[in-house]
């Protein structure tokens, strides 16, 4: 067990109408301090957002979670977030907010390959 790492997560969710708090989950965001990974994945399914709201920009969304990708990589067209150290921009991400595009809580666990383990959450948690 030693080869395990501790790693943490979040599932990234779209709430068309926050005041009414319905939600699909879209994807994940997980970090490992230990092997120094930041990570996202996500599936938009336009079908079953529609059915939570008609009116709902998808390409919107979407841009919020290329923004995501981007500030997971590091990458500078992320704006000044993604500058910032791995650990302060998944704390960013995950942050609470009341927007249309937001973070579960934060859940721990331990795994081997955090890639790996970030495609089994996807799969369990959005697909």
């Amino acid at each position: 067990m030693q080869d395990r790492q501790l790693f943490e997560y979040a599932v990234i969710r779209v709430v068309p109408k926050v005041e009414r708090e319905e939600f699909l989950n879209v994807g994940v965001i997980l970090y490992c301090r230990d092997r120094c990974f930041l990570g996202t994945k996500f599936t938009v399914d336009e079908r079953k957002l529609k059915t939570l709201s008609e009116k709902l920009d998808i390409e919107e969304v979407r841009k919020h979670l290329r923004a995501f990708q981007q500030i997971c990589a590091g990458d500078p067209s992320g704006g000044p977030i993604a500058l910032l150290d791995i650990a302060s921009r998944f704390r960013w991400l995950t942050a609470t907010r009341s927007t249309v595009v937001q973070a579960s809580r934060v859940h721990p666990g331990l795994c081997l390959d955090p890639q790996e383990t970030l495609d089994e959450l996807h799969r369990a948690m959005v697909l």
